[in-house]
């Protein structure tokens, strides 16, 4: 099949698969789910699932954060969120009518940086691993004061990253490692914590983004159901693609450095067993989640779900979704999570799909499921 397609004349474009274009093929032999490892390790610190909830303040809160670690994943706090704006966040959650307009307006009140010292150290005295995200825009002002209180990892994410960004128009020539004007080559070598930076779309920026020292690359800019990124600005991620790509990346990065691995981070339009099988057998290492995440009694948004771009003040990339459920029929995390569940949908027991496939692929742990057999089920693209 060839790489690319004409679409006119002159000019090519390249194929590209999204994970719902793509499905596992069992081997032979299966494997019980009870004796397969879901466990994941990045730096120095070792996870029961392979899961990052996403920054969302729909989702993560430093109570909720208690119960993901619990259940073995990572949380990521915000740290220009809600919580991080406001002394009582869940009253303006309580008050949030669901518009982007009013998500506007309240995140025109400043970030505070005693709130966000205090977030951090709130998450630091519940016991659980603590990950606060930054925006690039934002790093350099507020990364002292995470640093400050204590941190496990910390998160540089935007919608999309760049390896090499120009300010300003006369600024000069891009300089390999900058963001927005942080070096993050230079950044990264300073710090005692691992990184994890993103997102992005392709290999030569995923190559670039692991030159500069991070532990973790993030793929995709988080699509959801409410995401309107490829309306807005016409960019897209097909997650299957992006993601082989990234880890071709990484194996040149391998070789390269004489062994050095990164990890990769799946992030959009992941909201079932199967894309979370699909994402990893692509060569993500975790799956981060948000939307999947929102129906859950701990979630703070308490069914509504949204990202950061949908409180952007000129360009809003996303829209508010409004999952709600009576409060009797939403789940908690643990059934989202690890289960049980009665629901068929494929939404629920999210991991406990995951530990089922990886058996039936024949495999017994997520690293040696990455090389299990896929297919091309769509014909879209013939």
């Amino acid at each position: 099949m060839p790489q690319t397609v004409e679409i006119g004349l002159g000019r090519h474009a390249r194929r590209a698969y999204h994970l719902d274009e793509i499905a596992l093929v069992p081997m032979r032999r299966t494997r019980g789910s009870a004796i397969v490892s879901t466990t994941w390790q990045i730096d120095a610190h070792t996870f029961e699932l392979p899961l990052v909830a996403a920054p969302s303040d729909a989702i993560v809160s430093p109570t909720s954060a208690v119960e993901v670690e619990r259940l073995g994943g990572l949380a990521v706090l915000d740290g220009e969120g809600i919580w991080t704006r406001y002394a009582d966040p869940v009253a303006e959650l309580a008050a949030f009518d669901g518009q982007n307009s009013a998500m506007q307006r309240t995140f025109a009140a400043p970030v505070s940086t005693e709130l966000l010292r205090q977030r951090v150290a709130e998450l630091r005295a519940s016991g659980v691993r603590v990950a606060v995200r930054l925006s690039p825009q934002h790093t350099a002002e507020l990364a002292p004061h995470v640093l400050a209180e204590g941190v496990d990892l910390l998160v540089i994410q935007g919608t999309v990253i760049s390896a090499e960004h120009v300010a300003a128009e006369g600024s000069g020539r891009p300089e390999q490692g900058a963001v927005l004007g942080l070096n993050l080559k230079t950044f990264i070598a300073e710090l005692d914590v691992p990184v994890l930076v993103g997102g992005v779309t392709n290999y030569q920026t995923a190559l670039h983004l692991m030159r500069t020292g991070a532990a973790g690359v993030i793929i995709g800019y988080g699509a959801h159901l409410g995401s309107t990124t490829h309306s807005v600005l016409g960019i897209d991620v097909p997650m299957a693609t992006a993601l082989v790509d990234a880890a071709a990346a990484r194996r040149d990065y391998l070789d390269e450095t004489g062994g050095r691995y990164v990890h990769l981070i799946a992030y959009g339009d992941i909201t079932t067993g199967g894309d979370v099988a699909k994402a990893l057998a692509c060569g993500a290492d975790a799956v981060m989640l948000g939307e999947a995440l929102a129906l859950a009694v701990e979630a703070p948004g308490n069914g509504r779900y949204w990202d950061a771009t949908a409180a952007h003040p000129r360009v809003p990339r996303a829209a508010v979704v409004d999952h709600t459920l009576p409060d009797q029929d939403r789940p908690t995390l643990e059934e989202l999570l690890v289960g049980p569940t009665a629901d068929p949908s494929g939404e629920r027991n999210l991991f406990g799909a995951l530990r089922r496939v990886i058996g039936k692929c024949g495999y017994s742990s997520v690293k040696e499921f990455q090389k299990t057999e896929l297919i091309v089920t769509s014909g879209r693209h013939f």
